[in-house]
């Protein structure tokens, strides 16, 4: 963040008492309370809607959201003498979730079946965020694995990354492949229509970087990615970055639906998107494609790791599909 945004808190109608670097923001205190500048990472567009939602969560009693701060001129969104848009959010004194206790993965859960239930939105303005349609996504995950199969056959020289790639490609895009055949014979069009209908909102991004513990509660930060969409979108992603820490473990993966179910209970649809989405190769997929758009003169060692760590619990991930959700590949 560049030195100068310092000038953007002149913007606002709040005394600043001192400012401290963050991981991509400054944090302030001030007459206001504790908040954090950054630079927006929503579109002029969203951000009237993005206001509505916070606003719309702390009226149904989830008042702990980084609601932002208007400006001197009443407006979201302030800019820099470069041009650079930033936003001033109101933010909660606490921590991040550690991932590492189990306690508090199964708080964000919780916290999580909450936000849920009362994240439904009806109308317009909220429809014209819809997420992507998953099958369409599948599809083009799956290209772009064939893309860079046939890329790295080329190639005459090959590394530790590329012939990992390719001894493992049929067996992980055999994965790939069968979870868009389930989706496209599962009830994924009705539920995500009765999504689309109810106005269902969601995080975008939930993950424990973007859950704070705080002394009166666990805060959610950061719905810059809210879309209205199946939620359960939600309840997978963070579900699949704890299982990847934790080697699939099943026990903790079934705590965590149990916990998550005692608030927000899943119709039979939710479960089958929920076991197709963990079943697509995810991480085979990011890892592979984040090195076709690369620099392939040099492939950082930690990424090789990654790739066979991602392969390496294939087996492990199978066993927890079936074990909780019958699920069969």
């Amino acid at each position: 963040m560049k030195d100068y945004s310092l000038n953007v808190l002149e913007q606002y109608e709040i005394e600043v008492s001192g400012t401290r670097k963050v991981r991509g923001a400054i944090l302030c205190d001030t007459n206001a309370g504790v908040l954090l500048l950054r630079e927006a990472a929503v579109s002029d567009k969203k951000v009237p809607v993005l206001e509505a939602l916070t606003t719309h969560l702390t009226h149904h009693g989830y008042p702990r959201v980084d609601s932002i701060f208007l400006n001197k001129e009443g407006e979201f969104i302030t800019k820099a003498e470069d041009g650079t848009r930033y936003v001033l959010k109101r933010w909660f004194s606490g921590r991040e979730c550690d991932v590492k206790k189990e306690q508090e993965v199964l708080e964000s859960v919780k916290n999580l079946a909450r936000l849920h239930k009362i994240m439904k939105m009806p109308g317009e303005e909220v429809r014209e965020f819809a997420g992507n349609d998953l099958r369409e996504e599948f599809l083009r995950h799956n290209r772009e694995l064939r893309k860079v199969r046939a890329f790295i056959r080329g190639r005459t020289a090959k590394g530790d990354f590329e012939n990992a790639v390719l001894k493992h490609f049929d067996a992980m895009y055999e994965w790939a492949g069968t979870a868009g055949e389930r989706l496209a014979e599962s009830g994924y069009e009705r539920l995500l229509q009765k999504s689309r209908e109810e106005g269902a909102v969601t995080h975008g991004d939930y993950n424990y970087h973007n859950v704070l513990m705080t002394p009166k509660g666990m805060a959610t930060t950061n719905f810059e990615h809210f879309t209205n969409d199946i939620q359960i979108e939600d309840f997978y992603y963070f579900m699949r970055k704890v299982m990847e820490k934790y080697e699939w473990n099943v026990e903790l993966a079934r705590a965590m639906l149990r916990t998550y179910q005692d608030i927000r209970p899943l119709s039979e649809e939710e479960q089958e998107y929920m076991a197709i989405r963990l079943s697509y190769p995810e991480k085979f997929w990011k890892l592979v494609n984040s090195y076709y758009h690369s620099n392939k003169a040099w492939i950082p060692g930690k990424n090789v790791e990654k790739l066979q760590t991602a392969i390496d619990q294939t087996e492990k991930k199978k066993r927890l599909l079936k074990s909780i959700f019958s699920f069969h590949l």
